[in-house]
């Protein structure tokens, strides 16, 4: 199983193009050009463990578009499971997504008193499909 964690950023500046000295704000307006950061989900799934059980993350401010970029990276992929959330709520509630199922996990206000993480309730979730994905490769 590979239990991908959200990346810190989609972009970077490479250390190449690092200014090696502070940037002076006397020198005007700044402008930055980023580029974006490799894609590591493709290799794993077709190239490095096509037997895995592939988790990745998908976070986004736009609760409208979730589940359809959710879906797109599935398709996109060929990987198991997209955790699905949005930025406002991403510590209390997520969407598991499969590529025939959607299944919403969601902290109780009891729960949150009790200081639960909603990752207890993703990993106990997908232990179960990792497990019914085991039994099916046989």
């Amino acid at each position: 199983m590979f239990y991908l964690a959200a990346a810190v950023s989609d972009f970077y500046i490479p250390a190449s193009e690092m200014p090696e000295h502070k940037i002076q704000s006397s020198e005007g307006p700044l402008q930055i050009t980023m580029k974006m950061v490799p894609k590591m989900l493709s290799p794993l799934v077709r190239d490095w463990a096509p037997e895995a059980f592939v988790i990745s993350f998908k976070l986004e401010t736009d609760p409208q578009i979730l589940l359809d970029k959710s879906r797109q990276a599935l398709e996109k992929y060929r990987h198991q499971v997209v955790v699905a959330n949005v930025l406002e709520s991403r510590r209390t509630s997520v969407i598991i997504v499969t590529r025939d199922s959607q299944t919403p996990l969601s902290l109780s206000d009891e729960e949150i008193a009790q200081g639960m993480e909603i990752e207890e309730k993703i990993v106990s979730y997908l232990q179960g499909k990792h497990t019914a994905f085991i039994e099916r490769k046989g």
